[in-house]
């Protein structure tokens, strides 16, 4: 009989394959989380395209795959447009800030040139075909990128069901 996995490894194998398959790092991550545990609709996963290679292929912004990571979690914490348009204060950043620091404590930083030197002790100009071409020789998607991708999709799938289980905790 086939052992089940926990959705938050079934999270981090899915984000690994996809990054490694399907590249784009921020859609891989929504990808995962939305298959292991649902919560993503469709508009954020195509929208969070732009995020990928550090923003716009830039590598200087936040690393894609934290960006996902951060989407799917303020998904359950973040301020609704009511409560935007009401200028009541967002809430619950404590979720947030807990996954960017786990990450910068694996990464170095949460830009993607933090992860690029973590994972390759340097930068590649993602928006540079040759360079580009170089960091995917060096193995950007046999595992360096699979894996930023893998980790944090279980994180984010970790952080969801606690606040989930607190949610009907609280009802």
């Amino acid at each position: 009989m086939p052992q089940k996995i926990s959705p938050e490894e079934n999270a981090y194998q899915l984000a690994y394959n996809y990054e490694q398959v399907k590249e784009h790092c921020a859609q891989a991550t929504l990808a995962a989380i939305m298959e292991s545990i649902g919560w993503i609709d469709e508009n954020v996963f195509q929208a969070a395209d732009g995020l990928t290679g550090g923003t716009a292929l830039s590598s200087e912004g936040t690393c894609g795959a934290l960006a996902a990571g951060i989407l799917a979690v303020s998904r359950i914490t973040g301020r609704t447009y009511q409560n935007f348009q009401s200028n009541q204060p967002g809430y619950k950043w404590e979720q947030i800030i807990a996954l960017s620091d786990r990450f910068k404590e694996k990464y170095g930083g949460i830009s993607g040139c933090d992860v690029q030197k973590r994972l390759f002790g340097c930068v590649y100009s993602l928006r540079d075909p040759s360079e580009r071409e170089i960091f995917t020789r060096e193995g950007a998607h046999v595992d360096k990128c699979p894996s930023v991708c893998g980790d944090v999709a279980k994180w984010s799938v970790e952080i969801i069901a606690v606040l989930k289980d607190a949610q009907a905790a609280s009802m």
